[in-house]
C-alpha cells in the first residue's frame, strides 16, 4: 500500500470540514439564499450537466455573468472537471470579447440574459463555440431563439447528479484563464493552475488572519465581492470564503441602492473593490446616514486616495489598500497596520496620520510573497524610504506566462523575477510605496514627477471628487503634469485654489514645488478601463498634447 499523494486541487478547498459543516448561507441579491450542502450539491450538478453535454478535461468553458451564485458554482465545477474556466471581461469592446473567446478556444459559453444581444452580434466570430447555456434570474424563462442553446442553467442543474464524482489529476493542470488589457495590442491571456490558486488562497488567508489593527478576519465575517468575478479571481476571496465556510453575498450587477441595502440587511463585514466603487456606494442616496461600522473594505486596482480613506473611516469603515496585478493571481501586499509602528508615536495627530499613510500604501508582502525593488541591473536598491526602482516579485502563485504568447511571457519574467512595471520604494518598517507606473511617471526637466503623489495631494482638497494626472508634451521641459479634476457637486473650486493648496503642501515638503501643474482641467468624469482603473492611455491620447 502506498501513501496518498495529496494534490493541491481546487476541489480540496470545497470539501474542507469547516465548509461542509458550516451553517452559513450563500445569498444572491434579494432573490435567493441556500446553505453550504446545497452549494456542494449544485456544484456537483453543474459538473454532471457539463460532462453530459460533452465538456471534457482540457476544454475551455467561458462565463459571461454578473457576480452571482452561478459564477461561484462555476469557479469550482469547471476546473474540478479538469477543464479551464475562462472569466470573460464583459466590459471589453465586442471585438475584444470575440477575440478573447476565440483565442481561448472556448467551446461552451454560459451567458447571462443581459449579454445575449452581445453574443448574437459576434456569433460569426466564434467558430469554435459548440454550445450555449442560458443564465437568467427569472424562473421559467426559456432561452431566446437565435443561438445554439444547450439549455437553461437551472433546468440543466435539475437533471444533474449532485454526487458527481470529480476526478483527480495533476495539480499543475490549468484551472482558470482571463484576459488583461495592456497599453498596446490585443488583450493577453493570463492563466493559473490548480496548485497556484490553492497556494494563493492559503497565502492570502494566512496573511489576513494575522491582522491586528485593521482587516481582522474571523469565520463570522460576511463576505460580499465588489470586484467583478471576471477580474483576477475576484482577488481570490470566493475560494477563501468557501474554504472557510463564510456567509457569502453576491450582488449581481452593481446598483448603488442594492449594494447599500445588502450591506445593511445582510450585515456584510468584508468586501474589496476599486476606489470608484467605494465612492459610488458612499455617495448613493440610500447610504446617507448609514452606520457602516464593522465593514472591512480592501481597496485595489488603483491607489486608495487619502481623502477617500478619511471619508470611509469617518463612516465607520475599516478601509485599507492591497496591491497586485492580474499576473499575480492577484494579491502581493496588504496594508495592515503593525501595532508596534503606530504605538511608538506619542502625538495622537501624528499617530493618526501615520495610520492613514499605512492604510493608503500598498502595504507589506504577504506570506510566501517575495517583493523587491531593483535597479536596471536587477540589483536590490537600499531599503531607506528614498531609493526607488522597479517592483519585482516571486511567489508560488504567479502566472508562468501568457497564453500563446511566449515572447511576452519571457519579458514578464526577465531576470527570473516577475516584472510589475511599477516604480516603488520600501520604508524602514517594511511597507511598500508606489511612486508611479513606469509608463505613467512624468519626466520633466530631468526630474521624475510621480503622478500618483500628485493625485493624492490634489485629491485631499475638499472640493475634489476625483483626479487623474498625466504628462503633457512640453517643448522646454519635455513633459509637464496636467491635472484632470472632477469637482465636488455644489463646491466651487478653481485652479487658483488647487495651486494654493499644492503650494501649501510643497512648503511642508510633501511634494516638490516643481511638480505643481501649470494647468488644471475640470471635467465631469474621468475615463476608466474595463476594471475601473484610471485609463491613463486614453487620457494621454486625448489630452497629452500642448494643444489639448
Amino acid at each position: 500500500m502506498s501513501a496518498y499523494d495529496f494534490p493541491l486541487l481546487i476541489k480540496q478547498m470545497l470539501v474542507t470540514p469547516i465548509a461542509q459543516r458550516s451553517r452559513k448561507e450563500i445569498v444572491y441579491r434579494d432573490q435567493l439564499r441556500f446553505d453550504y450542502p446545497t452549494l456542494v450539491a449544485r456544484i456537483g450538478r453543474l459538473g454532471s450537466a457539463l460532462s453530459t453535454l460533452g465538456v471534457a478535461p482540457g476544454d475551455t468553458v467561458a462565463v459571461l455573468d454578473w457576480d452571482s451564485h452561478r459564477y461561484l458554482e462555476a469557479y469550482f465545477a469547471v476546473p474540478m472537471l479538469g477543464a479551464t474556466l475562462m472569466k470573460t471581461n464583459v466590459r471589453l469592446s465586442p471585438e475584444q470579447i470575440a477575440y478573447t473567446l476565440d483565442h481561448a478556444e472556448a467551446e461552451t459559453l454560459l451567458v447571462n440574459a443581459d449579454f445575449v444581444p452581445l453574443i448574437e452580434s459576434i456569433r460569426a466570430q466564434l467558430p469554435r463555440v459548440k454550445r450555449f447555456i442560458f443564465l437568467t434570474d427569472e424562473r421559467g424563462d426559456a432561452p431566446p431563439l437565435g443561438l445554439d442553446w444547450a439549455g437553461e442553467y437551472e433546468a440543466l442543474l435539475a437533471g444533474g447528479d449532485p454526487d458527481h464524482a470529480f476526478p483527480e489529476f495533476d495539480e499543475n493542470t490549468r484551472a482558470t484563464l482571463f484576459y488583461t488589457t495592456g497599453t498596446t495590442g490585443q488583450p493577453k491571456g493570463v492563466y493559473f493552475s490548480h496548485r497556484q490558486i490553492v497556494l494563493h488562497s492559503l497565502s492570502v488567508l494566512a496573511t489576513i488572519s494575522q491582522a491586528a489593527e485593521n482587516g481582522r478576519f474571523t469565520r463570522n465575517d460576511v463576505y460580499m465581492p465588489l470586484t467583478p468575478m471576471f477580474h483576477a479571481h475576484a482577488w481570490g476571496y470566493p475560494y477563501i470564503a468557501t474554504m472557510c465556510g463564510w456567509q457569502q453575498v453576491y450582488p449581481g450587477r452593481y446598483e448603488p441602492s442594492m449594494l447599500v441595502n445588502l450591506v445593511k440587511n445582510e450585515r456584510v463585514t468584508y468586501s474589496h473593490c476599486v476606489p470608484t466603487v467605494l465612492h459610488m456606494v458612499l455617495s448613493a442616496p440610500d447610504a446617507q446616514g448609514v452606520d457602516f461600522s464593522g465593514w472591512k473594505v480592501v481597496i485595489g486596482g488603483s491607489g486608495l486616495p487619502r481623502a477617500l480613506c478619511k471619508d470611509a473611516l469617518a463612516r465607520g469603515i475599516d478601509v485599507y489598500a492591497g496591491y497586485g496585478m492580474s499576473e499575480s493571481c492577484p494579491l502581493l501586499t496588504l496594508a495592515q497596520i503593525k501595532t508596534d509602528v503606530v504605538e511608538a508615536i506619542d502625538d495622537p495627530h501624528a499617530r493618526r496620520e501615520r495610520e492613514i499613510d499605512i492604510r493608503t500604501s500598498p502595504g507589506m508582502p504577504g506570506v510566501f510573497m517575495q517583493v523587491q525593488v531593483v535597479d536596471e541591473q536587477m540589483r536590490p536598491v537600499p531599503v531607506d524610504g528614498v531609493s526607488v526602482g522597479e517592483v519585482v516579485a516571486r511567489a508560488p502563485h504567479l502566472t508562468q506566462g501568457y497564453l500563446k504568447n511566449p515572447e511576452a511571457g519571457a519579458k514578464l519574467w526577465e531576470g527570473g523575477w516577475m516584472h510589475t512595471g511599477d516604480i516603488g520604494r520600501f520604508d524602514d518598517d517594511g511597507y511598500l510605496y508606489l511612486v508611479d507606473r513606469a509608463k505613467d511617471v512624468i519626466k520633466s526637466g530631468g526630474e521624475w514627477i510621480s503622478s500618483i503623489a500628485l493625485e493624492s495631494a490634489i485629491g485631499q482638497h475638499p472640493g475634489v471628487v476625483e483626479v487623474a494626472v498625466i504628462g503633457v508634451a512640453d517643448p522646454k521641459w519635455g513633459e509637464r503634469p496636467l491635472a484632470l479634476v472632477v469637482p465636488r457637486p455644489g463646491v466651487a473650486v478653481t485652479d487658483g485654489d488647487l495651486r494654493a493648496h499644492l503650494g501649501a503642501m510643497a512648503d511642508t515638503g510633501a511634494i516638490s514645488k516643481y511638480a505643481i501643474p501649470e494647468r488644471f482641467l475640470f471635467v465631469e468624469q474621468i475615463e476608466k478601463t474595463s476594471v475601473g482603473k484610471l485609463d491613463k492611455k486614453r487620457l494621454r491620447e486625448r489630452y497629452g498634447t500642448p494643444a489639448a
